[in-house]
């Protein structure tokens, strides 16, 4: 069991090397002081040092050897009681229980796990080496609004500025050298560019001098140039995400030396969206240490005069839009800070993973890992949660769900929902224990570390968006979603998953909706939006107060520029419920939180509201699956005799392929992917012939006999002859199918004939039933038999949507209910479940065989 420990038997008349290796050593080390020649041999004696202490035995040193020849249980035994006894051979990586005594188990490599301590610093962030960073660091404080922040009503005598630039003001920031498309990522170290860092920022002349001094060379910072234009105007320049020339939509700096009840005027002037949420009352964020610091006063929502409008002065290679604002600081000499939305950096990630892995409670539950690390070198995390399970088959018949964040670095809002999930699935609650009693939750709360640090918008360090490219073959250039998806494909050899979410945020829209997948398998017709659907009625602010889930702004559209997203690759890998969860930068258009911003509570909320909808999902009752069923396709029908309301579709309106009835996603200025940057196109070309030349078929070797060849050649025959008299009754019912489609159904494709085309040839009645009238089957009606059977059997085994994923499961079917019935939405959830729901047992260790 230990061979490390066991001493070779060797014949009395030679020396025992590991005997003298040891002698040695212990005599070094001052634990034996006997003489060289005292010592008897091993292979014959028993050596004892302190009277027989075990603590000092020789682990050579087992008794006669006579003794030594035991059978291989006692020997086992034997080695393990004196490998607990000394203090010499004790390892590290194995487990000691509450008593002291050492578990037969090795601890997980420690390679799997993030390099947190309790007592040391959390890892450093890393820049690439041409980002200059500053030392400070920068901590705001989470508040929420006593009130309903509203939105900002334009009055129509807004100004707009007039861009003047550096020729009519004063630079008083600007970064000196930053990477743009021309460049690309190389290196990264800790603490980002080498040397003394420089002020970039104006110096002030005395007390009386008001210029605002800027700042951005922080976590998630992005301000490239500030003008001052006036005493109180500025124009501010964003930088692009690193190593491109576009992206900017994203902000977030600091200014400092500011002055109380002055009316100050902020204008972006590089922005490229056409369209913005600043233009139906958005507001920007605006943060005050002071405030911070005296009355516990977090971000809120702050400016006048907001106008979002068209830069006439472009330089003619890409349009380019403006944002101003004013405001007025409520205090003198106060730092502040401005950004799109509430920041939530990779530090911020650390510290919170960091109080998961120091809670006693949450660790036993909660396992942390490595999945990779990014291109900077940054580790990016994957959390895996589920309470220990009794037994190894109740840990395998546990579905999964996956969920992530931040693909998109300026897209915080995915962070705060993700906080949210993790805040209740971590916690006591009694749903939360059911739900880890009853899935495997894998997390990665943060795929685009490096983006985030460095301030991205929607890129990582290779220049490009991770969300168009988790096809990729570059493992080494796109690390963070090639492990990703690995992650997942590993975890479908394993077991099934139920549900994939990635949650973004949206600039164009408000609301909080899904994007999802249409489901073409006319058995999990509409299942697809079964879950969306379930969130809506989980959500609502009548009930919680909180955020408003839209169910009419979600789209379940595969577009071909969407191919290369999350939700879309995860669902060609068999995800059925595969969705990108979109929450808006701004608010809600719904119900009595109409026109009012989003907090982070409210996101946080969201969260919560997954959980809870899961369990819904999952419900061993199918009444609430049915209804939401039902009313789906009611809603269906609705819209399909809207669009064709000129059209008569009695009888054929379930024909219609749903792509043809949604309309396509917007919100994406980066839908149609820029392909590779040029630097990595080689290296693609040659990893794709190599993939191509691995996969080339392989010459057939010719038949060695002419048996061979004339056996082979009356089954071909006998194939094709029982295909040309079986297919033609098919050919003809699929032909007079296709002369009955309606018109406007040209482009649209009809189910039951496309199954049609697909299935193979099935036997007569007659020919099925030969067997049981004494007729034999020719070879090749027995092939054309197994296949139809093989995909008859293979369709019922499909592993689709599973309603019932509890360890219980339900014994009553009910019936579909009318599409007019209202659903009823009971919050007492099993409730023989949880009233009977026992403390969870702590074990030593989490086994789930799931590994990154």
């Amino acid at each position: 069991m230990f061979p490390a420990l066991e001493t070779e038997l060797k014949q009395k008349i030679l020396p025992d090397p590991y005997e003298d290796f040891m002698y040695h050593h212990l005599q070094y080390y001052g634990y034996f002081k006997a003489q060289r020649g005292s010592l008897p041999n091993s292979a014959t004696h028993q050596h004892v040092w302190k009277n027989n202490n075990p603590r000092y035995l020789l682990s050579g040193s087992l008794g006669k050897r006579d003794d030594l020849i035991l059978d291989p249980l006692q020997k086992e035994k034997r080695l393990y009681s004196l490998m607990l006894s000394s203090p010499l051979l004790k390892s590290r990586q194995l487990l000691h229980d509450e008593f002291g005594k050492v578990n037969l188990r090795l601890r997980e490599p420690r390679g799997l796990f993030a390099f947190f301590s309790g007592s040391g610093p959390l890892q450093a962030p890393r820049w690439p080496v041409e980002c200059e960073v500053i030392k400070e660091n920068i901590h705001h404080i989470e508040w929420v609004p006593p009130q309903p922040e509203h939105f900002y009503q334009p009055t129509g005598s807004e100004k707009i500025p007039e861009i003047v630039g550096e020729e009519g003001g004063t630079v008083v920031y600007q970064l000196d050298s930053v990477p743009t498309e021309d460049s690309y990522f190389t290196r990264s170290r800790v603490g980002g560019k080498r040397g003394v860092i420089k002020e970039l920022a104006v110096t002030l002349q005395g007390p009386e001098d008001n210029t605002l001094l800027f700042e951005s060379r922080f976590e998630s910072g992005n301000l490239q140039k500030a003008v001052r234009v006036d005493t109180y105007t500025y124009e501010l320049t964003l930088r692009t995400d690193l190593y491109t020339r576009k992206h900017t939509q994203w902000f977030y700096f600091r200014v400092q030396n500011t002055r109380k009840d002055a009316t100050y005027r902020f204008t972006i002037v590089n922005l490229l969206k056409p369209k913005s949420l600043y233009t139906v009352g958005m507001k920007p964020l605006f943060y005050s240490q002071l405030d911070a610091k005296t009355h516990s006063i977090g971000w809120r929502r702050e400016g006048d005069e907001i106008k979002y409008y068209r830069n006439n002065s472009d330089d003619g290679q890409q349009p380019l839009y403006c944002l101003t604002w004013t405001i007025q600081f409520p205090h003198d000499q106060d730092t502040c800070f401005f950004a799109h939305f509430y920041p939530y950096t990779y530090t911020d990630l650390q510290c919170y993973l960091l109080s998961v892995t120091n809670n006693p409670v949450q660790s036993q539950f909660c396992k942390l890992r490595t999945l990779c690390q990014s291109l900077a070198g940054n580790t990016v995390y994957l959390l895996t949660i589920t309470n220990p399970a009794r037994t190894p088959q109740e840990a395998a018949a546990k579905k999964a769900v996956v969920l992530s964040a931040r693909v998109h670095p300026g897209e915080s809002n995915g962070s705060w929902i993700m906080k949210g999930f993790l805040d209740f699935i971590l916690s006591k609650s009694p749903d939360a224990q059911l739900l880890r009693d009853t899935f495997i939750f894998k997390v990665v709360p943060m795929l685009n570390p490096d983006g985030v640090i460095v301030g991205n918008y929607r890129c990582s360090l290779a220049g490009r968006d991770l969300n168009r490219h988790y096809k990729t073959i570059l493992k080494e250039s796109f690390p963070c979603v090639w492990h990703t998806r690995n992650m997942i494909k590993r975890l479908l050899e394993e077991r099934e998953v139920l549900l994939y979410c990635d949650f973004h945020g949206h600039s164009r829209k408000n609301n909080i909706f899904l994007y999802g997948c249409n489901n073409n398998d006319r058995k999990f017709w509409l299942h697809e939006r079964v879950f969306p659907l379930m969130l809506s009625r989980n959500a609502p602010d009548k009930v919680s107060k909180k955020v408003q889930f839209s169910f009419h702004s979600c789209n379940f559209k595969v577009q071909k520029c969407k191919e290369g997203t999350g939700r879309v690759v995860m669902w060609r890998m068999g995800i059925l419920n595969s969705y990108t969860m979109e929450s808006t930068f701004g608010g809600s258009t719904l119900g009595n939180k109409r026109d009012t911003h989003f907090t982070t509570e409210d996101l946080k909320s969201l969260g919560y509201h997954v959980c809870d909808t899961l369990l819904d999902f999952c419900d061993p009752d199918r009444t609430k699956f049915m209804q939401c069923l039902a009313e789906l396709k009611a809603l269906l029908q609705q819209e399909i005799h809207k669009k064709f309301k000129d059209t008569d579709l009695e009888g054929s309106w379930s024909d219609i392929s749903l792509s043809d009835i949604e309309s396509s996603t917007s919100g994406s200025d980066s839908s149609l992917s820029d392909g590779l940057p040029v630097h990595l196109l080689n290296i693609a070309n040659e990893l794709n012939q190599k993939k191509k030349k691995m996969y080339k078929k392989k010459k057939r070797k010719p038949l060695q006999s002419r048996k061979q060849r004339n056996i082979q050649y009356q089954k071909n025959k006998l194939m094709q002859e029982s295909e040309l008299t079986e297919e033609a009754p098919g050919m003809a019912g699929f032909a007079s199918t296709l002369q009955k489609q309606p018109a406007f159904l040209k482009n649209s494709k009809n189910t039951s004939s496309s199954m049609m085309k697909n299935e193979k040839p099935r036997l007569s009645e007659s020919q099925a039933n030969g067997r049981d009238r004494g007729t034999s089957l020719d070879p090749s009606e027995m092939t054309t038999l197994m296949l139809t059977k093989n995909k008859e059997r293979m369709q019922r085994e499909k592993p689709g949507f599973a309603v019932s994923c509890s360890l219980k499961r339900s014994t009553n079917s009910s019936q579909e209910p009318a599409p007019d019935m209202k659903p009823n939405w009971s919050r007492n959830r099993y409730p023989a479940t949880k009233r009977g729901h026992t403390a969870t047992v702590a074990y030593p260790s989490l086994h789930i065989y799931t590994y990154p």
